[in-house]
């Protein structure tokens, strides 16, 4: 097997009460919080893309308001040691009523299942070290606090 890039997607939304929503999620025996978002398809533009996870996700539409930051180090994936992530996060806004039930604690899935995605919003105040699972998330979610501090 050879070595090779995925790119991945994401979309930073915030509410009118300065939260932010996040996915938690369950894949291969791992428990996760992520940004809303996911894998870009080959043909595809990562302004599609985004627009399509945003849809396939939460069942909304949305548009794109401004790029926020593409990964700059390198990161191997959590999930295939031969993939190198790269990482793109647009701040996000919907065009129409979000279509999903949000949850009011992490990981509070109907069934413990592969894939079993929820969401919920969070204060973006409240982003610390510990909100996102993924390095890339990490970052971008520290780089968010900071944005509000200043």
């Amino acid at each position: 097997m050879k070595e090779t890039f995925n790119v991945r997607v994401y979309g930073i939304l915030i509410n009118e009460k300065n939260e932010l929503l996040v996915s938690d999620e369950y894949h291969y025996e791992k428990f996760i919080t992520k940004f809303p978002g996911g894998g870009l398809d080959f043909g595809e533009g990562t302004i599609d893309c985004i627009k399509r996870e945003i849809m396939e996700e939460t069942g909304s539409k949305a548009e794109v308001i401004s790029h926020f930051y593409t990964t700059d180090f390198f990161q191997r994936s959590a999930f295939n040691e031969l993939h190198q992530i790269i990482s793109i996060y647009y701040k996000v806004r919907l065009l129409d009523q979000l279509k999903i039930e949000t949850k009011n604690k992490p990981f509070d899935f109907e069934t413990i299942i592969e894939d079993a995605q929820v969401f919920r919003w969070i204060p973006l105040s409240d982003i610390d070290e510990n909100t996102f699972t993924l390095p890339i998330d990490k970052k971008v979610g520290m780089m968010l606090k900071e944005e509000i501090r200043n």
